[in-house]
């Protein structure tokens, strides 16, 4: 058995992994069988497609310096000072990060509409006049999926700064202040430099996210994005230009990941660290009443989408008004009686469970492998393992379309148009399965080799061994890796959007999309209905896994 299962891994990875991005590869680069840049070559010779790859870029651009702007002085001031209320506020920074911007997308253009909220208020006070009002959301929504993105990313980056401020020997502060350096030069000159790591691996990160995103520009209608247009060209298999731009997104995204290592990885080492924790400033009563209401009012700016999708969730009329003048519950009934919303939740339900089994599976057998076993390609494994944290879900999701729409009636399980489900279970999978490992690593690494051997030496077979001693003790790990596997695919977007075409298939997000895309009065408010309890299930799932994994939370994300 223990021969057996990794090359049953190895089977899984080749086919759902390798063979998809060779695909893909070979898409985008073989012309009648000859190697060829003719496709890269008309994608940028075509006007309109430059201009996606730049308006691309300029949304990760800003969106990361906006990110970058919020979170280097939120996190000097976490580091730094002390407030009142400031372990509570630390953990209400990271609200935005478990609210997807998909379904904020909804809130924000509710408020920010030329006859939206905010409109109307400055209308109320004569600052605004609605024969004329200005369009906060102009050029199609540039602007309001840069202000989405930066609001829902920057919690990475703060984190990303804050540890690395955190590690800083403090001595070197007080050896600059010594010399005379005070205030901004000992930030500019000394912490700065040093914080460069996490400054660079959060920036990366963020810029990835920001550039492959698909749910937010769709949401908006903005269609001059690369992400956009993959999803405009996945029903069309034959298509070169689609692969073209595929690969070149996953070239980008490779080249940024891997300068961001080396960056983040450079020779920024200090001679020691501290012994001790940094000591931080108590602010004054008015200054540390400021600190307080300048982080309350960030985290309030950042849930304001969220907010608008709360209320366009319950409100019966809202027309040319500020807020809703009616207010009703029905469209949390319409949710679980219409057709259509209560099938993409059964579709979701059964996507998500079946993915977080095989990851179940699959994770438990790699880490029970990379943490007991000696065989050769053990750091291989590591590396592919967590490799789908590096794949945006646009890349895989496409690969996936193209290559296994492909294959006659024999592998018709496969074939996205025929029945997406085998598909998408198998995407959701790919995509969480480095949180299972993780999770099951980080609890391997707590049980001590040595209860395993007693009970083989008291004559328990491995197997026995393992679901009686190992099992038992790594359960909490599992149980939560298992829970963020499952709200994590509750909620997924590009391989929902891609792979899924047809209505009979549709899981929750791609039923919000289609309901946002229809006429009729109320479907936009089921649509925030729907959103919303999507929201509360990962918001639970996330506090239960954090419950169970402690501290030990932050390991699943490490590669």
């Amino acid at each position: 058995m223990k021969k057996l299962l990794p090359l049953f891994i190895a089977l899984f990875f080749i086919v759902f992994l390798a063979y998809p991005l060779g695909s893909l590869l070979a898409g985008a680069f073989v012309i009648k069988g000859e190697f060829s840049l003719r496709y890269f070559y008309l994608v940028f010779d075509n006007p309109f497609y430059s201009r996606c790859f730049a308006n691309s870029t300029l949304i990760a651009v800003w969106s990361t310096l906006l990110a970058l702007a919020i979170s280097l002085p939120l996190a000097w001031l976490f580091n730094r000072c002390e407030f009142p209320a400031k372990t509570l506020l630390n953990s209400l920074l990271l609200l935005p990060l478990i609210l997807p911007p998909f379904v904020g997308a909804i809130g924000l253009r509710q408020f920010f509409t030329r006859y939206g909220t905010l409109n109307l208020l400055l209308e109320k006070s004569g600052l605004v006049d609605l024969a004329n009002p200005p369009d906060w959301l102009a050029s199609g929504g540039f602007y309001g999926i840069i202000v989405l993105q930066a609001l829902h990313l920057y919690p990475i980056l703060f984190l990303s700064v804050q540890a690395a401020m955190a590690n800083l020997d403090p001595a070197l502060r007080e050896a600059a202040a010594n010399l005379g350096a005070r205030g901004w030069r000992i930030f500019r000159t000394v912490t700065l430099p040093l914080a460069l790591p996490g400054i660079f691996s959060g920036t990366t990160i963020v810029f990835i996210a920001a550039f492959t995103d698909l749910g937010v520009p769709l949401m908006f209608g903005f269609q001059s994005t690369v992400p956009s247009q993959i999803f405009n060209m996945v029903v069309q298999p034959d298509n070169p230009m689609g692969y073209a731009l595929v690969v070149l997104t996953l070239l980008l995204v490779s080249l940024l990941f891997l300068l961001g290592k080396k960056l983040g990885s450079g020779n920024y080492a200090m001679t020691m660290r501290s012994g001790s924790q940094a000591l931080t400033a108590k602010l004054g009563k008015l200054p540390a009443l400021m600190a307080t209401a300048a982080v309350l009012l960030l985290i309030a700016i950042s849930v304001i989408p969220h907010i608008g999708v709360v209320l366009q969730s319950v409100s019966a009329r809202w027309f040319m008004t500020a807020l809703p003048t009616e207010w009703s519950g029905q469209f949390y009934r319409e949710v679980f009686n219409l057709d259509a919303t209560t099938l993409s939740v059964k579709n979701s339900l059964f996507y998500s469970i079946c993915s977080m089994s095989l990851d179940l599976v699959l994770g438990l057998a790699i880490a029970y492998l990379l943490t007991r076993e000696k065989f050769r390609g053990k750091a291989l494994l590591d590396t592919v393992s967590m490799l789908p944290l590096a794949l945006p879900g646009l890349v895989l999701a496409f690969a996936y379309y193209v290559t296994f729409s492909r294959h006659g009636s024999w592998l018709a399980f496969l074939d996205p148009r025929e029945n997406p489900v085998f598909l998408l279970v198998i995407a959701y999978a790919m995509h969480r399965l480095p949180y299972i490992v993780r999770a099951a690593y980080a609890g391997f690494q707590q049980v001590s080799v040595s209860l395993e051997e007693a009970s083989t030496n008291l004559g328990a077979r491995p197997l026995r061994t393992f679901c009686k001693i190992s099992l038992p003790l790594i359960a909490a790990n599992l149980v939560a890796g298992s829970i963020l596997t499952f709200s994590f695919a509750m909620l997924d977007v590009s391989n929902s959007l891609i792979l899924a075409q047809e209505d009979r298939s549709y899981p929750i997000t791609k039923a919000i999309y289609s309901l946002m895309g229809r006429i009729t009065p109320t479907a936009p408010n089921v649509a925030c209905a729907l959103g919303v309890l999507a929201l509360l299930l990962l918001a639970l799932s996330l506090y239960l896994a954090s419950k169970l994994m402690g501290q030990k939370m932050g390991q699943l994300f490490k590669s």
